[in-house]
């Protein structure tokens, strides 16, 4: 390969399969003045010409944190080299992140820990190379949006695909918000990207998303796009709201108008506000003998009644030592995972609110 500098294209290709070059950081501006900002491999960062110190909108995409769930991955790479070859110009200030580059070149969720239990801290010690990404991660999004003046004006998407089918084919995680408003404007926003379903989360995580809105203060999503497939396999046009949202919130309106007209068919049929879930359970696997009490091919937002069992634990002997079971009716499961390591989350349960059971900031 020749170098990112002289090419200055293929920034995923060269993170992944050249990842020294980008050992020491690089700054150089493209012609129609955009000024680029290569951290670290994965992790680049534009400044549009109109922007003024802390001002305007601050936007980070994260895709590939867990390394399979490819189609962020190529939707960010597009919009990336979108930047570069000057296909488009940006008036946002945007940071992409690739997060979890060695699981995408084996195509595997990752490769010796989940990274997104990771994060608020939780990569101490830094015993892996996961482990030392989140951090990297963190102090990247940390410097990003300390630049910000407004916090309202700053937003973090993480962007995943999910292991199953599911009822919501399309949803995100809300992160807990302690005791803060609810965005409605975010709410309409996601809709707007194709999201079917948010659920709302009730306690403190390790995600990354938890991590920026929390630590950070912005505006922060997980946001599932639909099913893992491998590189080069996804029907792009399965992910058109998403894309279209992506690249018009970064850029000036004759420029993302074309994004609009290609969805605006699909656009129609969105509802106004994704229907809305709040986390009732969070289900961790403490034992080596753990099941789940339903098919491997069980649907996310499955829903079960109350008192039916949804997973147990046993001990060596075969004798069931935990049980985990619905607490109301129309309880419906979300990320449920057998095979996740001892101590961490292997099934969330979830159940119905409406908007007006939240406080919301309009």
């Amino acid at each position: 390969m020749s170098d990112f500098s002289v090419e200055r294209k293929h920034f995923l290709s060269y993170s992944r399969q050249a990842p020294e070059q980008f050992q020491q950081p690089q700054v150089f501006s493209l012609t129609n003045g955009t000024q680029v900002h290569v951290h670290a491999p994965g992790i680049i960062e534009f400044i549009p010409v109109c922007y003024r110190q802390g001002a305007g909108r601050h936007v980070l995409y994260s895709c590939g944190v867990h390394g399979n769930e490819t189609a962020p991955i190529e939707i960010c790479d597009e919009i990336v080299e979108a930047i570069l070859s000057k296909t488009v110009v940006i008036n946002t200030r945007l940071m992409v992140q690739f997060a979890n580059l060695p699981a995408m070149d084996i195509a595997e969720r990752f490769v010796q820990e989940n990274m997104n239990r990771l994060f608020t801290g939780a990569h101490e010690p830094q015993t892996n190379d996961e482990r030392k990404r989140a951090q990297q991660l963190e102090f990247y999004t940390q410097t990003f949006f300390a630049n910000a003046n407004d916090k309202s004006h700053c937003f973090h998407y993480d962007l995943h695909t999910a292991i199953r089918d599911s009822a919501y084919p399309r949803f995100a995680v809300y992160p807990f918000k302690h005791g803060n408003k609810y965005s409605f404007s975010q709410l309409e926003w996601l809709a707007q990207a194709g999201i079917d379903a948010v659920l709302l989360s009730e306690s403190p995580t390790t995600t990354y998303s938890y991590f920026s809105s929390r630590d950070c203060g912005v505006h922060s999503f997980t946001v599932e796009l639909g099913k893992v497939k491998p590189f080069g396999e996804n029907n792009m046009a399965d992910f058109s709201l998403a894309r279209s949202a992506l690249f018009r919130l970064i850029l000036p309106l004759d420029q993302a108008q074309p994004f609009a007209e290609e969805v605006s068919e699909q656009r129609a049929k969105q509802p106004n506000l994704p229907v809305l879930f709040r986390i009732n359970q969070s289900i961790i696997r403490s034992e080596q003998h753990f099941s789940l009490h339903f098919s491997d091919d069980t649907p996310n937002f499955t829903s079960f009644n109350q008192g039916e069992v949804l997973a147990s634990e046993c001990n060596e002997q075969g004798q069931t030592i935990n049980e985990f079971i619905a607490q109301q009716d129309d309880e419906a499961i979300v990320f449920p995972n057998a095979k996740v390591a001892i101590g961490q989350r292997a099934l969330l349960t979830v159940v119905p609110v409406t908007i007006k059971d939240l406080t919301i900031d309009v």
